[in-house]
Parts: structure tokens; C-alpha cells; sequence
């Protein structure tokens, strides 16, 4: 079975009745999480594993993130069989609408060294990150996720943030990327085409998470997302600046695009691999494009936060989830990129179709040109966040 569309973006801005200006605002309390008292350490802020006696595990996910029977929605097949195999009763709960939503949620526990109540969060690359800068996640045994160790996919090695994948195992993946409607427009092949062609102008859609957006602008400029300057930043800011000038794009978005994509009310933009699969299921004539100049790949990642009691438990579901059998049932339905190794032969023996999918199992000429955003410090985070906040409009 494969999920509807997502309407609530897992990526960075807040949508809705909450507004951008919150997540200036989170940005920057907490010093942007230097104020006293939020930075922990693990030496300062010590979590008891009760794993070996409390058989259960709080579970906190994005909606529609699990996959669930076709009869029975109420039935999670890879979730259940982990339940029947180890013993551990999970506490599955969807109440990751947004990182920064959650982030406000959790920031007070976890900068006084408190229980949150849960085991696992999984929260995008750049919250992540966050988290760890802050010292508020515990590391993994690794011993104990050695499914993890063999099978996690080489481009997903070695992140920035978390060099030795101690600390955030990869739950999804996606690429940010262009798509365009076949029916409304020719072929797009760059982000250069996007920001200045004339038969586009007032067609186009851009995404309001910054990382997505400025990380393909930086390629788009021959800089690396990965490993960029401010002067670079600025560089891509000021194309992105004068296409909201000219009136070529039309609005910033989060998953909101998607339906206006289908409809042919916008002929291109830039979106998300895992929408643009959905949308192409009922239409061919919607295509996913990896620009000439890169494309930006983004995970979300489960993380055991401080306090958290069954870290044992946590990393027995992780391992669990890194079997290719597991994973390949998991990516038959979200339809994000599988960040397990060997999980695509196994995808052959449920739907080839999907098995072929690059968007799902990216090939070599894909991953070749992917990026990871690059981790931001604090002070960078708001000052790229604010100047990005500017040129949008937000």
C-alpha cells in the first residue's frame, strides 16, 4: 500500500497558525541554545538504561512515516513483527508535525536533564544536529545495532554532524530536487531555468525549508552545500533575490505544492522525491528531476534522547529496521529513499516497479551528486535563517 500525500512538510519552516517568525524566534532562545542550562554533557547528564527489565519503548514519529495494513490501518506489519519478535511493547505515537513544533515541546526537559517520555524521536538532519550541539542526545551502543553498522548506505556515512553514526540513525531519506508538470511546460534541467526562464515566470514554486532551497541554489552556483562560505551564501541568495524580484516565482511553499503541481496551476518548482513519486503513481505526466548541478539529499534520523530509560530497547527497533526484509516492506509505503543497503532486492520480491525506482533506490550517477546540507553553528543558523527570511518574504 502507499500512503496519500503528506500535508504537513517534515522539512525545516513552520506552516500554519504558528508562522516563520517562531522559528526565528526558537532559533534564537535558548542563545540558540547557549542560554544557561540548556547545553548538557554526557558526563552532567546521566540516563539509566532499564531496558533489561521494562520490556517498552516510546516511539515518537511523523504522521504517515509507518507502514500500515491494507484492512486494518491500526495494523503497523513491520512494527507488530518486531513487537512479536523481541518482547518490547512500543508506544507508537505521530506527534512530530514539524522539527521546530517539536523542538518547542521537548526544549525544557531536555535543557534541565529531564524526561521527555520518549525513546526515540526522529527529527530531520539540521534538528539533529541541534540536538546534538546541545549535548540532549545519548549515544548508541554500537554492538548492539549491527544491522546499522553493515547495511546503512555508504552516502549516509560519515555526516558532518555526526561523523561515527553514534548518535542519529537514518529512519527515511529524500532528495531535493526539480519536478515539473509535462502536461504545462518542457523539460527543466537546472535551477537556472527555474529562476529565469520566461515561459515559467509566475509558474513557480520554491520550497521555504532554506536548507533544500539554498543548498540546490549553492550547486546551482558551482559552490558545495556541504562546505560553503558566507560570501557564497550571499552569492545564492542574491539569484534567489532578484527571481522574487522579477516576479518568476510565484510563492515559497512546503508540501502545499504538490496539489497545484498536479493541477497544472504551477508548471514547475522545487520539491521533494517522495511527493513527486506519490504525484507520479496517478500522473506520468509529473517528473522528478535532479538538476545538471546536484541535488540535496536530507534524512530523518532517530535519535535516543537524554533520559530516555530503554535505550537498549530503542536500538534493538533500530536494528530491526536496518534488516533489508524491514526496510524494504517500510519503503514499499512511505515511498522516501531507503537508507538501508540490500533492501532493494528485497523491494524486487514485493513490487519491481518500486525496486527500480532511483527516487527510492538512488543509483551510483544519483548519490554521486548528492549533498548534505552543512551543519550550522548556532550563530550561522540564524543569521543564514534571517537573511533567508528577508528574500522570502516570510
Amino acid at each position: 500500500m502507499r500512503s496519500p500525500l503528506r500535508t504537513l512538510t517534515r522539512r525545516g519552516l513552520l506552516t500554519g497558525t504558528v508562522g516563520s517568525a517562531a522559528l526565528l524566534a526558537t532559533a534564537g532562545t535558548l542563545a540558540g541554545c547557549g542560554t544557561k542550562g540548556a547545553q548538557q554533557t554526557e558526563a552532567g547528564c546521566r540516563s539509566d538504561d532499564l531496558s533489561a527489565t521494562e520490556k517498552k519503548l516510546a516511539f515518537s514519529n511523523w504522521p504517515q512515516y509507518m507502514d500500515t495494513d491494507e484492512k486494518n490501518a491500526a495494523k503497523r506489519p513491520t512494527l507488530d513483527a518486531f513487537v512479536a519478535a523481541s518482547g518490547i511493547q512500543v508506544t507508537y505515537t505521530e506527534d512530530v508535525n514539524d522539527n521546530n513544533e517539536f523542538f518547542g515541546k521537548v526544549q525544557n526537559q531536555l535543557a534541565g536533564c529531564q524526561s521527555t517520555g520518549r525513546d526515540i524521536m526522529v527529527l530531520t538532519d539540521w534538528m539533529a544536529a541541534r540536538m546534538i550541539r546541545l549535548g540532549w542526545v545519548q549515544k548508541l551502543d554500537k554492538a548492539k545495532i549491527p544491522n546499522v553498522e553493515a547495511n546503512l548506505l555508504p552516502s549516509l556515512r560519515g555526516r558532518s554532524f555526526d561523523k561515527d553514526t553514534q548518535l542519529a540513525v537514518p529512519w527515511q531519506s529524500g532528495l531535493a530536487g526539480l519536478a515539473y508538470n509535462a502536461k504545462v511546460t518542457k523539460e527543466i534541467r537546472t535551477v537556472d531555468e527555474l529562476l529565469t526562464r520566461a515561459d515559467l515566470k509566475g509558474k513557480v514554486t520554491v520550497l521555504s525549508e532554506m536548507r533544500d532551497t539554498m543548498g540546490l541554489l549553492l550547486q546551482a552556483g558551482g559552490h558545495d552545500p556541504a562546505n560553503f562560505t558566507p560570501a557564497q551564501f550571499d552569492d545564492a541568495l542574491n539569484k534567489l533575490r532578484k527571481a522574487v524580484d522579477s516576479k518568476q516565482i510565484r510563492r515559497f511553499t512546503g508540501n502545499d505544492y504538490a496539489p497545484d503541481l498536479a493541477k497544472g496551476d504551477i508548471a514547475a518548482c522545487i520539491g521533494w522525491s517522495g511527493d513527486v513519486i506519490q504525484l507520479g503513481f496517478e500522473d506520468a505526466k509529473i517528473k522528478f528531476v535532479v538538476p545538471e548541478s546536484g541535488v540535496m539529499l536530507w534524512s530523518d534520523n532517530m535519535l535516543v534522547p537524554n533520559k530516555a530509560t530503554h535505550r537498549a530497547n530503542a536500538e534493538a527497533l533500530m536494528n530491526h529496521y536496518y534488516d533489508p526484509a524491514v526496510a524494504a516492506k517500510l519503503a514499499a509505503f512511505v515511498n522516501y529513499i531507503c537508507p538501508v543497503q540490500g533492501a532493494q532486492a528485497e523491494m524486487e520480491k514485493i513490487d519491481p516497479e518500486l525496486a527500480a525506482n532511483p527516487l527510492i533506490f538512488p543509483d551510483d550517477a544519483i548519490l554521486a551528486k548528492s549533498k548534505v546540507f552543512m551543519a550550522l553553528d548556532e550563530q550561522r543558523e540564524k543569521e543564514y535563517e534571517t537573511k533567508f527570511q528577508q528574500v522570502i518574504g516570510a
